[in-house]
């Protein structure tokens, strides 16, 4: 495992102080692994940045990762949502940025990633 990719149910349990998260990240920092954060799932959990600190901290590690969706992100989405029938473009970027990154996913909705691709190692909150 190189590190762990973060969905919006991730972040918003980091957000809510979810003690399980904490240790996660503090675990991965110990052992020098990365961060990815969709650029889509923090549109979905961010609301108040200056109310929300350790969202805003997170991504602004130097361990973090904040993965944009562009052009060829979103063509490899647009294939994902094709192939599986499906429509979340949020979900379907974590998966992709998850499977690049070769990072286990950190989420709240386990039953829509798994829909979008098999072989997925999940860490459920």
């Amino acid at each position: 495992m190189s590190g762990v990719t973060f969905d919006a149910g991730g972040l918003i349990a980091l957000d809510r102080n979810d003690r399980r998260i904490l240790a996660l990240l503090e675990r991965a920092r110990e052992r020098g692994l990365r961060i990815t954060i969709p650029a889509t799932a923090l549109a979905q959990a961010m609301r108040n940045p200056a109310r929300q600190a350790r969202l805003s901290r997170l991504i602004r590690q130097p361990s973090t990762d904040l993965m944009p969706l562009d052009g060829p992100s979103a063509t490899a989405v647009g294939l994902l949502l094709a192939r599986t029938g499906t429509s979340d473009i949020a979900d379907a970027h974590v998966v992709v940025c998850a499977q690049r990154a070769g990072q286990v996913i950190v989420t709240s909705d386990p039953d829509d990633l798994r829909g979008l691709s098999d072989g997925l190692t999940l860490v459920v909150v």
